[in-house]
Formats: structure tokens, C-alpha cells, sequence
């Protein structure tokens, strides 16, 4: 039978990274976590959120680190029927995303999925992202660097590179969207992977790295998940802002003009002082 209708298979806890600085989005994280720039009048993480709700989730664990008082009150005014959880990352300023899924390791002990807190993206590209040992893979476009793979006759991945630079090897190379699926026995052996590196003091690299040396040596299988059908996209700059902007731009019900989008998220933060954060077009103290 297909995984797909197979409802005991379905994952209902998510890992959110959220403790960095954004600090390509600067000035609107000056005094804001990255996690809750404005998008269209509705912050990236309340848009997660949502979707985590419409798919069935009951489980939100978030890494928290930068401005973590902003999240939290933000969180407490939407969880709703969704339980949420922090882990607070004390080394943030200098430690990368390998360290904030480090700090996960007690706290979660069944399959989930892990999110970025940069993503953006439609409700229907989870669906096929909700069981076992999955990851999300695109076609690689202009705007996109980091992480690629290549994928067998099965939607397997076969390797993992560095980056999106064309290079001689077999098959074609698919962009890594940063949203993956673990089981529980994948998630137990990445830990101890994890713990290698956090020994080794490599606490400023991607976790990036250890699924890329589990896969190269056969101790992690991942299948991969198409998200080429539908929009999404990755906020790391202001530029990358505008561009989300365009692509939901239906999200709201008049014409969105993409400068005066990112005029309106520094706007709030000069009139209001800190503590303040925004959820659409409201405001609630933290």
C-alpha cells in the first residue's frame, strides 16, 4: 500500500530553526527575528503555522536563540490546538544552523519534520513531505545557491554537493529546499553523527554536512519530494522579500508593490519600541 494512504504513517511533530540573527534582512531584524518578517501583511511564521494546522500537526518544537521573547509571545497568540515547545540556543551569535539542530536531541524522540525559518510556501507541498525520511528538492533556478543532489530512477538520493555549480557528474542536480522528514531511527542516528561534530567543535557549520556524510556512507536513505508543482520561496535578503511578495502576491486582495511592502515592516519598527512585534497588520507586546 502507498505511504501516501497509509494515516499511521503520517508525521505530527515539526522542528523550526529559528535562533539566528537574519542578518541579510537587516534593518527589519534589527530588533525582529527573521522568523517574523512580514510577508504580504502576514509573518513567515505565522504562515507556517497555519500550515502545519491544516496538515494535521500537534507538535511544534522551535530553537530559539535571537529576540526568543518575540517568538514565543508571537506563538502564544496563535498555537491554538497546536502544543509548542522551546529549546533556547545560548550560542547563537556564534554557532550555525549544525549547533541549533544539536539542541533538539532530548526534546524530540519520534519522527518529524524540520523546517528553516526563511521558508515560504504553499500548504500542498507537504503533502508528499509528511512521512519518513523524505526531502524537499527542486529544479535549480537562477536565484537559488547552497545544497544540491542528485536523484536515482526511485526519487532516491544518490549524492549530496556544496553548492549549485555545475560540475561533471552523472545525472541531473536538484536544489535542496531545507525541509526534511525523519524517522525516528534516521533522527537517533543523526544525533550521533551530530554529537561527533559538536565534540569536534565543528559548531559553526551546516547540518548540511553530516546528512551528506550519512548519505555518502549508506547510513541514511532519503527519498526525494518535488516542490517544482507549486510556489514557494527563501527570504534571506531584502531582495529575496520583494520577490516573495510577487510570487503570493493573491495572498491579499490589492495589487502588492513590493518596495512599499519592506517601507511598511520598518515603519513598525520605528514607531514602536522593542518588544513590540507584529502579527499582520496588528501589534501585541512581548
Amino acid at each position: 500500500m502507498d505511504d501516501n494512504l497509509c494515516d499511521s504513517n503520517r508525521i505530527t511533530t515539526a522542528l523550526l530553526l529559528a535562533a539566528g540573527t537574519g542578518s541579510r534582512l537587516m534593518p527589519l531584524t534589527s530588533n525582529t527575528p527573521k522568523c517574523l518578517t512580514l510577508v504580504n501583511e502576514k509573518s513567515i511564521l505565522e504562515r507556517l503555522v497555519v500550515i502545519l494546522k491544516k496538515q494535521g500537526f500537534k507538535r511544534l518544537v522551535v530553537i530559539t536563540g535571537y529576540e526568543e521573547d518575540c517568538i514565543k509571545e508571537f506563538l502564544s497568540t496563535i498555537s491554538g490546538n497546536l502544543t509548542i515547545e522551546f529549546v533556547y540556543s545560548p550560542l547563537y551569535k556564534t554557532t550555525n544552523n549544525i549547533y541549533s539542530l544539536w539542541m533538539a536531541r532530548d526534546i524530540i524522540n519520534e519522527p518529524f519534520v524540520l523546517f528553516e525559518a526563511d521558508l515560504i510556501f504553499e500548504v500542498s507541498l507537504l503533502d508528499n513531505m509528511i512521512y519518513p525520511d523524505r526531502i524537499a528538492i527542486s529544479n535549480i533556478l537562477p536565484w537559488m545557491n547552497g545544497t544540491t543532489v542528485t536523484i536515482d530512477s526511485s526519487q532516491q538520493v544518490k549524492s549530496f554537493y556544496k553548492n549549485t555549480t555545475p560540475n561533471n557528474i552523472e545525472g541531473v542536480k536538484y536544489k535542496t529546499v531545507n525541509i526534511y522528514s525523519f524517522s525516528l531511527s534516521s533522527w537517533r542516528a543523526i544525533v550521533e553523527r551530530l554529537n561527533v561534530h559538536i565534540e569536534a567543535n565543528n559548531v559553526n557549520g551546516y547540518y548540511e554536512t553530516v546528512i551528506g556524510e550519512m548519505m555518502e556512507d549508506k547510513h541514511l536513505s532519503l527519498k526525494a519530494v518535488d516542490f517544482d508543482n507549486k510556489y514557494w520561496y527563501e527570504v534571506d535578503t531584502l531582495d529575496d522579500l520583494k520577490e516573495a511578495e510577487k510570487l503570493f502576491s493573491s495572498d491579499i486582495h490589492k495589487p502588492v508593490i513590493s518596495d512599499n511592502s519592506i517601507s511598511n515592516n520598518l515603519e513598525i519598527l520605528r514607531q514602536f519600541p522593542k518588544g513590540f512585534i507584529t502579527r499582520g497588520t496588528k501589534l501585541t507586546v512581548s
